[in-house]
């Protein structure tokens, strides 16, 4: 009888101490989590003016928390592309003695509609529209 006490009330302070403990530690490690946030929606971005925008040059710009590459071609088009490589995400630029959009990670290559030509990018960058209303560039998503 002694010894089932004994052995009942060593579980019941093993039992607590590893309760306590928990008490202590959870507090300790949801601090340490990053908080949960949502991304914001954002529809449409103003990239600036389209008078300052030279031909045949780039620009990135944030789209929410993404960047996004904005192209203004040789005849004054312009195209916006988002700016993460599909391979390994990472940021590409405007290669304007080429008229291409090329990631120095691995040297992948896309046209100025997104496509990948070359490289080992998997698929295609995806597209923005791009309107100019009063001379103020205004990108916003397909669809």
């Amino acid at each position: 009888m002694l010894q089932s006490r004994r052995k009942f009330l060593n579980s019941l302070l093993s039992l607590s101490g590893i309760a306590g403990l928990a008490a202590i530690l959870y507090p300790v490690f949801t601090y340490m989590l990053p908080p949960k946030t949502t991304e914001p929606k954002v529809n449409l971005v103003k990239a600036g003016m389209a008078s300052e925008f030279p031909n045949n040059s780039y620009k990135i710009v944030k789209f929410g928390r993404k960047p996004v590459i904005l192209v203004k071609t040789e005849d004054g088009q312009f195209k916006a592309l988002s700016a993460v490589c599909t391979h390994l995400e990472c940021i590409v630029q405007y290669k304007s003695d080429t008229h291409q959009i090329w990631c120095a990670c691995h040297n992948g290559i896309y046209d100025l509609n997104g496509r990948n030509v070359s490289g080992p990018p998997p698929r295609p960058l995806t597209q923005y529209n791009v309107k100019v209303v009063k001379d103020e560039i205004i990108i916003t998503t397909i669809g």
